[in-house]
């Protein structure tokens, strides 16, 4: 079996991607479709981290857009996210893998509270995990979160998994004249202000040397691809 690319790596999905083919929520088929190329990276021995958005369900910005407190609609998306954890975990369990759901707003009775020591303690004992709740606190973005936890855990690897394979000058679903990235620097994503991570996600990457690889997870097996360093995608790094 190929050798994997990465030890330790950190996979964000965002949650439009667990909509499907659906308007709104959570296609169990679509999760499914997820958790199997997730097992297919844990054979190869990775240890793996996920952070899911909660754009499926419910984004604060949106709803502070419409007139809500900024705070409670971004707990409302906080919330959101530990839903789409729980709905990964159910699928991987079914799939004979031991997943831990560890959320940074406390709730026992549904899931693990974070803690960087046990979570840490789970990856080497081969669990995977799945951190949900964001950071804990309002105004940050799961995108930030996943290069929060990825920095935490020593990933050297972010993984983001969208719709586009890979980062390109402008939205390529609208502007066919759109450029593709190869390779960016992470002072190039924030000087051109590239959409594909917000700044301080940027910023955090940048300052930990963690490379982000931005992918299509709509594409089959593009997952293992990315995490054996193959297939199609755009790498920020600092080189």
């Amino acid at each position: 079996m190929t050798k994997p690319h990465f030890k330790r790596i950190l996979l964000k999905v965002s949650g439009e991607v667990l909509m499907g083919e659906q308007a709104y929520g959570i296609d169990l088929s679509t999760v499914q479709r997820v958790a199997a190329e997730i097992e297919s990276v844990a054979k190869l021995g990775t240890q793996l981290c996920i952070v899911i958005g909660a754009g499926n369900i419910f984004r604060g910005v949106a709803g502070a857009a419409k007139g809500m407190d900024r705070v409670n609609a971004d707990y409302m998306g906080m919330l959101g996210t530990v839903m789409n954890a729980l709905a990964m975990q159910d699928a991987l369990k079914a799939r004979g893998l031991d997943a831990r759901v560890m959320s940074a707003i406390p709730m026992p009775t549904v899931c693990e509270s974070f803690s960087r020591a046990e979570a840490l303690r789970h990856l080497e004992q081969g669990r995977i995990l799945l951190f949900a709740g964001g950071t804990g606190s309002p105004f940050f973005t799961t995108d930030t979160t996943a290069a929060l936890r990825a920095a935490e855990m020593g990933c050297d690897g972010l993984l983001k998994g969208t719709s586009v394979d890979g980062i390109y000058s402008a939205d390529p679903k609208k502007d066919p004249k759109a450029e593709r990235f190869e390779r960016v620097h992470y002072s190039q994503v924030l000087a051109r202000d590239l959409k594909v991570m917000d700044a301080s996600a940027v910023a955090l990457a940048r300052d930990n040397h963690i490379p982000v690889i931005v992918f299509s997870i709509r594409k089959e097996g593009a997952v293992l691809e990315v995490a054996q360093g193959k297939g199609r995608f755009t790498i920020v790094t600092d080189g």
